[in-house]
């Protein structure tokens, strides 16, 4: 049987995970046997999650945060509708985003059986607010937006979404998923704090440096979060509102390790490397004549002929494209300024000669 080598992150440029802080992995390997799943079995795990959510709640703006630790965003806006679907008890219900949204929304729509209405975006890929008014109706009960989307790092106008799904008589949702680790280091106006959000999406295993898999659902609203809960007889814990029943002790307890450790300093020390990563490497590329999208959040976007992207791919360079087709390279921790000169160097001999096979 094949031995697989671990994996390397030197030339992984378009991942949204990164390398776990060695306090994360220390963490995850003392909890690998534990299920949160049944809090009154796995009582260390439990307050360990306690504790995550409450990091969590102070990086959001929210003092008394409920929700608890996913397997990832996916999960926490599947959970999302789901919460919101429940709380409305809408027969035909409908949730309203913009086509920046995660695919994430789409599953969610697909399993839960709930119209998803996609508007589009500005000029700048943010969501359009005056589309999102224009496509609520009595039935939406949710409109979501995203505090740093995933191909082109934008922040949609969180405030004014807020209003609009309000003013309709719905939930509103921020998918924070990769953004919220970093924002609070910013000028943006995306949290708790800055709007009466009801739920947010945030995955310590993107930015916040935890082990896969640690995700993060939020609710203002202990209510809503109830709206999801099932009887759990067999178990010792009475009831259950997570999607999956047993789940990742480790991701939890690195989740929780990780937050000790690095908020809030240490984190807005990686966001002010990266971005200034990000504005450098934006400047390179314009300045080699690349159409470049401007870095609002550590990750770039550039049009890069499909030739030279392969090429970069035969390479080695883990990278991926827009929907749009531009190239697209995520800032993380892991990607140092070394990483990417090499990676312009290549560009740059791709450029001058035939591509390399």
């Amino acid at each position: 049987m094949q031995r697989a080598a671990p994996q390397e992150f030197d030339r992984v440029l378009s991942s949204m995970c990164t390398r776990p802080h060695p306090a994360a992995r220390k963490a995850a390997e003392r909890f690998f046997a534990t299920n949160p799943g049944d809090p009154a079995t796995y009582q260390a795990v439990a307050a360990l999650e306690e504790d995550a959510l409450s990091y969590l709640g102070e990086i959001t703006g929210l003092s008394a945060p409920h929700g608890y630790v996913t397997s990832g965003g996916t999960e926490a806006n599947i959970q999302a509708i789901r919460a919101a679907r429940n709380h409305a008890r809408d027969d035909d219900p409908n949730v309203v985003a913009p086509e920046s949204i995660h695919f994430s929304f789409q599953k969610a729509a697909d399993v839960l059986d709930v119209e998803l209405r996609v508007v589009p975006v500005d000029d700048d890929y943010r969501a359009n607010v005056a589309a999102v008014r224009e496509a609520v109706d009595d039935h939406t009960v949710l409109v979501a937006g995203v505090a740093g989307t995933t191909e082109f790092g934008r922040v949609d106008p969180i405030p004014e979404l807020t209003a609009v799904a309000h003013d309709a008589g719905a939930l509103m949702h921020v998918d924070a998923a990769w953004g919220g680790f970093v924002l609070p280091f910013t000028d943006h106006e995306w949290s708790f704090a800055h709007a009466p959000v009801d739920s947010m999406t945030i995955d310590p295993h993107k930015y916040g440096q935890a082990v896969v898999p640690a995700g993060g659902l939020l609710f203002r609203d202990k209510s809503v979060v109830d709206s999801l809960a099932v009887d759990t007889p067999y178990l010792e814990s009475a009831s259950q509102a997570s999607l999956t029943g047993t789940r990742s002790g480790a991701g939890v307890a690195s989740a929780a390790a990780a937050m000790r450790e690095l908020w809030p300093d240490g984190y807005r020390d990686a966001y002010e490397r990266q971005q200034a990563n990000a504005d450098w490497l934006y400047d390179e590329l314009r300045a080699r004549g690349y159409d470049a999208v401007e870095p609002e959040l550590p990750l770039v976007a550039a049009s890069v002929p499909d030739e030279q992207f392969e090429s970069l791919r035969d390479l080695g360079w883990r990278i991926s494209r827009t929907a749009s087709g531009e190239l697209r390279i995520v800032c993380m921790p892991h990607v140092s300024r070394e990483s990417l000169r090499s990676f312009l160097s290549d560009l740059d001999d791709l450029r001058s000669g035939p591509a390399r096979n």
